[in-house]
């Protein structure tokens, strides 16, 4: 066998995963989910806090101009030669004054400028007048402009004040392109720091998850020194709720294994009962046949013969038992059970009139099915069928029934006038009963049918029945 295969054949086997890699990838997976949502957020608070910037700094330097006076020359701009074209502000005014390259920042934003005074344009800075769409007005608002085919965005704030008797309006102008580099450049020192610690939070995760997986590993050691033979267990009280639900389960995983084994070995005990009355049976008839008479030993052949047949009965019911549990979980199929019956009594007719017992079915004309395996059925009709007729004295009237009760539930029982329940004790393999019903029992388990041992209704002694909750056909009137 290759690696990659199953013990049971050729079929592959996945490789088992590792649980901590596992959880430290989804948990990496997280972090980095938060760390985009953080991305996102540092973007638009970094836009909110550049536009409010903008704003205020647009605010700032209009009020400004409405200040202060005009002088002889014209205010240039930062990085701009004076405007020869645009008109000059009044003599005696403020006297222009030009940033020089080395005293600019990188963060001093590059505002355009237009002077209004009585109403005539005295002053625009970078010759944007004829570009303005629209007169403009009071307050921040944003213009789309277009210069050499280009499509531009600006923020425009508007404020006018009376000066002597003269009302000047101003007009600052900022291009948003340096707003977005503004917002991008705060979410980029934002999140830089995080996308370098990224490595270090990946390694402490996975030393974190193989340290907190260590008690599931001590778990894990204890379970695989457990002796259930031994009626071992773990110990409830684990220091984590997460390992006490875990014990739990597996205790009462524990605690059914013990119950099964018991079971097990009292079936053993009983088998091992059931098959000493024959066998030792077998061995004084025999004994009887070779020193008595030649009359005796007719009589102890016959014995012999009969014990022969009755520990051939049990090693059946013991082959039969051990195929329906090896069969595990078996494919369920549509079963007509008056036909299963009416087979199962025709099949036993012979062996009632030897035995002097009378045998009959009571069962609906039409089809009655249910989920269930045909072999397995039919299997556990005839042992129930069997006992029955075997163990229950001459004269008894036995009847299988194919009925639906008042909740509906569909039966297949077998009842007899025999011995009842209340007269002799519940049958076990001690009297010759308890393999047949045992692997009646364990084909019930299997199919998930009810297994039910009553008394059963007058004028019936006792009964066995496999119901049905959920029948396939609810058209059927019984």
């Amino acid at each position: 066998m290759g690696p990659g295969t199953s013990p049971m054949g050729n079929t592959p086997v996945t490789p088992a995963r590792s649980l901590w890699r596992y959880l430290w990838v989804w948990a990496l997976s997280a972090v980095l989910s938060l760390w985009l949502v953080l991305a996102g957020l540092a973007y638009s608070t970094g836009y909110q806090e550049a536009e409010e910037i903008g704003d205020g700094m647009l605010v700032s330097a209009a009020q400004l101009l409405l200040s202060h006076p005009l002088g002889a020359h014209a205010l240039t701009m930062p990085g701009r030669p004076p405007a020869e074209a645009a008109p000059q502000p009044a003599s005696g005014g403020l006297t222009g004054v030009a940033l020089s390259e080395p005293l600019r920042h990188a963060y001093s934003p590059d505002f355009h400028v237009l002077v209004w005074q009585d109403g005539q344009l005295v002053w625009d800075s970078h010759g944007m007048l004829a570009r303005l769409p629209t007169p403009l007005v009071n307050g921040h608002q944003t213009v789309h402009l277009t210069a050499q085919g280009a499509k531009q965005d600006w923020r425009v704030y508007v404020a006018e004040s009376a000066h002597g008797g003269a009302v000047r309006r101003v007009a600052v102008m900022l291009d948003l392109v340096g707003r977005e580099a503004l917002a991008a450049d705060i979410t980029e020192h934002i999140l830089l720091p995080a996308l370098l610690f990224l490595p270090l939070v990946a390694l402490v995760l996975a030393s974190a998850m193989r340290r907190g997986l260590l008690p599931l590993k001590r778990l894990s050691g204890k379970i695989s020194a457990l002796d259930v033979d031994a009626g071992q267990m773990l110990v409830p009280q684990q220091p984590y709720q997460e390992l006490g639900v875990t014990v739990q389960a597996i205790n009462t995983l524990v605690l059914r294994l013990q119950g099964q084994i018991e079971r097990e070995r009292g079936f053993a005990a009983d088998v091992a009962h059931e098959l000493r009355t024959p066998l030792t049976a077998l061995v004084l008839q025999a004994r009887r046949a070779r020193n008595g008479q030649a009359n005796e030993q007719a009589q102890a052949l016959q014995s012999v013969e009969q014990s022969a047949l009755q520990a051939g009965r049990i090693l059946t019911q013991l082959l039969d038992l051990a195929r329906a549990q090896g069969l595990g979980a078996p494919l369920s199929e549509p079963v007509d059970l008056c036909a299963l019956a009416q087979g199962v009594v025709a099949d036993h007719a012979a062996l009632a009139h030897e035995l002097g017992q009378d045998i009959a079915l009571e069962a609906p004309s039409q089809p009655c099915v249910v989920p269930g395996q045909r072999t397995l059925l039919e299997l556990a009709l005839r042992n129930l069928v069997d006992n029955a007729l075997r163990h229950n004295p001459a004269g008894t009237y036995v009847e299988v029934r194919v009925a639906r009760d008042a909740k509906g539930q569909i039966l297949l029982s077998v009842s007899d006038d025999g011995t009842d329940f209340g007269a002799a004790p519940m049958p076990s393999a001690g009297t010759g009963l308890g393999i047949g019903l045992t692997l009646v029992e364990r084909i019930a388990q299997s199919l998930q049918v009810q297994w039910l041992r009553d008394a059963g209704v007058a004028p019936f002694g006792k009964r066995f029945a496999l119901i049905w909750s959920a029948p396939l056909d609810p058209t059927v009137q019984v």
